[in-house]
């Protein structure tokens, strides 16, 4: 794989916007959560990273409360895991993309604040359950949940400078 791939290119992309947002905007000085919140990014660009939680039968879990009702029959690593996508899931869009979270006066979507609070409790539960691999370590997990929402406020950021590049392209153009 060479430098100029389109994975390493928005990996780094989405690191540089990461990190400058996090570090110059935010002042924030945490490389393990800013490097953390720069691969989910990465992640969640395809969708089936995204829907990537299954039920027993196959089926892609849709909701956070169907997601926690699957991390309720786990143990260990696939617990951590689902828990883990939970708050990813959560912080993604709650800053990404928090015009798709309903506001608390709706009753079509998710609420924007219960949405934000189970992501927040996600990443506190999977930073508590012990297992053989801790990737990524526990501290950057209770991290995330301490500052969900400093971390929602970058994302939206991230966006914001991606949407107004100085050429006025999106930045996510780049890359075709």
């Amino acid at each position: 794989m060479n430098d100029f791939t389109p994975r390493v290119r928005i990996e780094q992309y989405f690191a540089g916007l990461t990190e400058s947002t996090f570090l110059t905007e935010l002042g924030v000085i945490d490389p393990p959560m800013v490097d953390y919140i720069s691969d989910l990014l990465v992640r969640f660009v395809r969708s089936d990273v995204v829907h990537r939680v299954r039920s027993v039968t196959g089926r892609p879990v849709l909701t956070l409360t169907e997601m926690a009702a699957e991390a309720a029959h786990r143990l260990g690593d696939a617990k951590r895991e689902i828990h883990r996508h939970i708050g990813d899931f959560a912080l993604f869009w709650a800053g990404v993309y928090p015009e798709s979270l309903r506001r608390d006066d709706q009753e079509d979507t998710q609420s924007f604040v219960v949405f934000c609070s189970q992501g927040r409790r996600s990443y506190q539960i999977a930073a508590e359950i012990e297992t053989e691999t801790e990737i990524p370590p526990p501290e950057v997990l209770q991290r995330l949940s301490d500052r969900f929402d400093l971390c929602t406020y970058g994302l939206r950021e991230i966006r914001r400078r991606w949407e107004s590049n100085d050429d006025g392209s999106s930045g996510l153009l780049l890359f075709n």
